[in-house]
Parts: C-alpha cells; structure tokens; sequence
C-alpha cells in the first residue's frame, strides 16, 4: 500500500524550496509572514498547485507549485484559475 506522497522527502524539499525563495502569494500579491503557526494561521505558508492535484496537476513539478497564504489557498478550492471578481464597467 502506498503511503502519502506529501509525506516524502521529495515534496518536503519542493516545499522547502519554495518557502526559501520568499515568493508573495500568487494569489493575493501580498507578502507571506515568515514566522507564524504554520498548521493553524491564516496568513501561513501553504504550496498552490497551478493545475489541482484533482483535475491533473503533477505534485513535484517546480513549475506546476506556487507559493500562497493558507487563507488564499483554501478558498481558491480546486478551480484552474483564481477566482476573480467580477466589476461593472460603471457605476449603477
């Protein structure tokens, strides 16, 4: 039986990585503290996948991970693209 890919020195290098780098989230633009709770707060850092895990992104490529806050992360959900909000081309 195999076991949790995210558990692997693989993955927890690509983390690594990416958290050394010092990326803002992709997401929201804004900076990632470097020290907070990194299971429980909002604004840690979590690794985005460009294309989800569930519609057929690849866990260890570099080019697929993306830095994000856990916040950002969690409400993106599995879509393809960041969800974006809609404006009106004027005021009503």
């Amino acid at each position: 039986m195999a076991g949790n890919p995210r558990n692997g020195r693989p993955y927890r290098r690509l983390v690594a990585a990416m958290k050394a780098a010092g990326h803002p989230c992709w997401l929201c633009g804004h900076n990632i503290p470097e020290r907070v709770d990194g299971r429980t707060h909002p604004l840690a850092f979590t690794l985005d996948h460009l294309v989800p895990l569930s519609r057929g992104g690849d866990l260890l490529d570099p080019a697929n991970a993306r830095s994000a806050h856990r916040r950002c992360n969690s409400g993106r959900g599995n879509r393809v693209a960041p969800r974006v909000q809609q404006r009106a081309s004027r005021r009503w």
